[in-house]
């Protein structure tokens, strides 16, 4: 990377701690469930507003525009200017908009809410990079791992939270807690949270133009990206349909039991930290291709299970391992490229993945609308398969 303007890499690994690993994994966990908190309330949201279930889908998915938008244009300053003051910054944005949500009182001002919440809770895709910067070399995989189960089992009990509050004491409540919970994090991040140092001179527009030479630069983070934007892209079209599966016919289950199915597949984030330290032994590309093949065998169970109980939570332990293990392989890849632009690799990794997350919410509805669970199950196996026969046809290139 000869066109971008770099400070002197300073090697961190030394100041890596188990309190720190273990803060930031809480962090990113209590973070990241911000934008999935809404998906066991849609069918609540939809009573509140007067719209239909296609339309009160939106709301997720610009969630996850707006995280895209956090991604793209403000994680990648974490190379640029202070870590800690930028996480700061973005954890007080994010409380400030988890109220707005609550206080909400029609459809388009949630909306607008929802977009800012995923804008500015980006914060655990600027913990990576910096976890991934303070450990040493030969333990990465596992540090990021460990962070890694955080932000996953914040993705998966946060719907399991969220379905109970809801249930209990209305959806609006889920956003009010969870600003104040935000708060509590701003202010214990300012105590302990310690200082990164940017490693990158340039400006602001060299910065971005910087991303483009990375994806030009390094085919693994080309490849990284494209696996995340599939496989993210299939989770998201089945978490964004199930409330709608679960509180119909043949269950009429309500927002807490469809939440529950959040806490069956946290169990699958205890693979994390073993996806890291298989990555760090065998390499990521084995890991990466055993997860996406979980996934994969669980969309085929679970296009058979539109009325099985059993079979729905066999396929949903499946998915979040095969998930887990494949977003953790895939970062161990992209983080050992470049160590001085890991927030800026992040980016580009990131960015992929929940757009592809976005468009799966996006067709997941309209799927639901037309062909119900089975177009669902569908969609969610023609994405994983693309990203197998992707990273299989990778291989045979490698090898030929």
């Amino acid at each position: 990377m000869k066109n971008v303007m770099t400070l002197p890499f300073e090697r961190k690994g030394s100041r890596i701690t188990n309190a720190l690993v273990v803060l930031m994994a809480v962090t990113c966990g209590m973070v990241v469930a911000n934008i999935y908190y809404n998906q066991p309330l849609l069918l609540m949201m939809a009573g509140t507003f007067g719209v239909s279930h296609e339309k009160v889908s939106i709301i997720a998915t610009i969630t996850q525009v707006g995280y895209t938008l956090g991604l793209l244009f403000v994680v990648p300053l974490g190379d640029k200017t202070e870590r800690r003051k930028l996480i700061l910054w973005k954890l007080a944005g994010a409380t400030v908009c988890m109220w707005l949500a609550a206080a909400s009182v029609h459809y388009y001002m949630m909306v607008a809410a929802s977009l800012f919440i995923g804008f500015f809770s980006a914060v655990p895709q600027l913990l990576l990079p910096m976890a991934a910067t303070l450990a040493p070399d030969e333990s990465r995989g596992k540090v990021v791992g460990k962070v890694m189960s955080g932000l996953l089992i914040g993705i998966l009990l946060s719907r399991t939270l969220s379905g109970i509050i809801g249930a209990h004491l209305g959806w609006r409540a889920v956003f009010l807690s969870g600003g104040v919970m935000m708060a509590i994090l701003l202010a214990v991040l300012y105590r302990m949270l310690p200082a990164d140092p940017p490693s990158f001179a340039g400006s602001y527009g060299s910065l971005m133009k910087s991303l483009v030479s990375l994806v030009k630069t390094y085919p693994p983070l080309r490849q990284a990206a494209f696996t995340s934007f599939l496989t993210f892209g299939a989770f998201s079209v089945f978490w964004t349909t199930l409330v709608f599966l679960l509180e119909g016919g043949p269950f009429f289950y309500k927002s807490d039991m469809v939440g529950l199915f959040g806490l069956i597949g946290a169990c699958g984030a205890l693979a994390a930290p073993a996806a890291g330290k298989s990555a760090d032994s065998r390499g990521p590309q084995f890991t990466l291709r055993l997860g996406i093949l979980a996934m994969l065998v669980a969309f085929v169970i679970m296009g058979f299970s539109s009325a099985s109980l059993i079979g729905l939570i066999a396929g949903v332990i499946l998915l979040d391992i095969g998930q887990q293990v494949a977003h953790i392989s895939n970062q161990s890849k992209v983080f050992s490229l470049l160590p001085e632009a890991r927030s800026r690799l992040n980016t580009v990794y990131m960015t992929s993945a929940f757009s592809g997350g976005a468009l799966g919410s996006l067709l997941g509805a309209q799927v639901w609308s037309h062909w119900q669970w089975t177009g669902v199950s569908f969609l969610g196996g023609t994405f994983v398969l693309a990203a197998l026969l992707m990273n299989l046809q990778q291989r045979n290139n490698t090898a030929s």
